[in-house]
């Protein structure tokens, strides 16, 4: 029995899939190990006994090499096998291999898999690679880095200066916390899953895996909902002038944190009941639309949330009635939402209609990259860049300096009245 060739050809295709910015595509391992279940039935079937690789004496038992199920044969006689379809090249003649049967067994592969099969990348091909996949894991690190930072100033900001908040900004508060966790989330899912090289990705399948990925697609659906609240309130805000605004903010909470814990919830019973495989990273599955879907329509929804509230702010500025400053208002409150929206959204939109694999490069550039700095200029539009939060901190900056002023009046003074005693 050749194995190998068989280790070599595995090691390599595993090699080249292997993104760690992502989770390796185990297509052709799954496929492998579904055949070899196969061939184990079909030992137990031939041999009436538990598994065994043993020979029989006038014949070769069935035999699993790795990649192929060796059928029953009689001595002298040879089979042929084709490479299992995942593993075929492309564009190529199929190339049979052939194995013997003798009195000793099997004999070995008429050609390595690793040859038949496996067409391996040049060294410069796989350095370029490993060099993009690298540089882009440390731009979304640092992009990610740089966005939990901001938030987290954006957020000490808000809770410091207590008349900045209202229902406004306490929506701002629980979008920059869906940014926050899912930043979070990202390195979370990148230690548990990626941090020791040596573990097969393929099958490992641990409840820390399972929940690194249900707590990071959690995140996510939270942030794209919480990105639709944004557009909601500001509709809402634009179309109910006097609406009770703390009513809709609980509706908002309910569709921002209760959509995505349900759907999270649906997602992991049906998981772990039909498809408890691997870490759950399996974007292939049927059972991932269970979450694409809910983020498309919210996608969907904000854009047809962003062409109405354009409708209704050019119909308000141009209002005789309205003065200018409710249009001060309008624009100062529509500028950053329908930056937001937009900008947001149509990158998802472009991939999501696509099978994960095509377009992998450019996929990882805008989801991960440009992804990763979401928190950054979301902290900038709604607090760094926001005139009442640069008019309070100029005010107290004032006060500071004012108080400072005075304790060295009295200061200078107090040692005055010193000097005269």
């Amino acid at each position: 029995m050749n194995m190998k060739g068989s280790v070599i050809f595995l090691t390599a295709a595993i090699t080249l899939r292997m993104v760690r910015t992502t989770h390796p595509d185990c297509s052709i391992v799954l496929h492998l190990q579904e055949r070899e279940t196969e061939c184990q039935l079909r030992m137990q079937t031939s041999s009436g006994q538990p598994l065994t690789t043993s020979n029989i004496t006038d014949g070769c038992m069935v035999e699993w090499d790795g990649v192929s199920c060796w059928p029953v044969a009689v001595v002298g006689e040879s089979v042929s096998v084709l490479c299992p379809q995942p593993l075929r090249k492309l564009n190529s003649t199929p190339v049979f291999i052939t194995r013997n049967c003798t009195s000793q067994g099997w004999s070995r592969h008429s050609v390595p898999y690793y040859i038949a099969c496996y067409k391996e990348d040049s060294d410069e091909e796989t350095v370029d690679k490993q060099e993009y996949f690298a540089s882009v894991k440390l731009m979304y690190t640092v992009g990610y880095g740089v966005s939990l930072g901001s938030l987290f100033i954006a957020v000490l900001i808000f809770c410091i200066f207590r008349k900045l908040l209202c229902t406004r900004t306490y929506i701002h508060l629980n979008l920059f916390s869906t940014f926050i966790l899912r930043g979070i989330a990202v390195f979370v899912k990148d230690a548990v899953l990626f941090a020791d090289e040596t573990v097969d990705h393929c099958t490992v399948s641990t409840v820390g895996c399972k929940a690194a990925v249900t707590f990071f697609q959690y995140c996510v659906l939270a942030n794209f909902f919480w990105l639709l609240v944004e557009g909601l309130y500001l509709q809402t805000l634009l179309v109910f002038t006097f609406a009770r605004k703390k009513t809709f903010f609980w509706w908002y909470t309910l569709i921002g944190w209760g959509s995505p814990s349900l759907t999270i919830a649906i997602w992991t019973l049906l998981k772990s009941l039909y498809d408890n495989h691997g870490c759950w990273d399996d974007l292939d599955s049927g059972l991932w639309w269970i979450i694409k879907a809910p983020i498309l329509l919210s996608v969907f929804v904000n854009f047809l949330v962003f062409v109405n509230i354009s409708r209704i702010i050019v119909l308000k500025t141009k209002t005789p009635d309205s003065s200018g400053g409710e249009r001060s208002v309008y624009s100062r409150l529509a500028k950053s939402t329908l930056l937001l929206i937009p900008l947001f959204g149509v990158h998802y939109v472009v991939f999501a209609l696509l099978p994960e694999h095509v377009g992998l490069e450019a996929r990882l550039y805008f989801e991960l990259v440009l992804g990763s700095f979401q928190g950054c200029i979301v902290a900038l539009l709604y607090c760094f860049l926001n005139n009442e939060v640069q008019n309070e901190i100029r005010k107290h900056m004032k006060r500071c300096m004012s108080q400072s002023d005075n304790n060295t009046f009295n200061l200078v003074t107090q040692d005055r009245a010193v000097d005269e005693l």
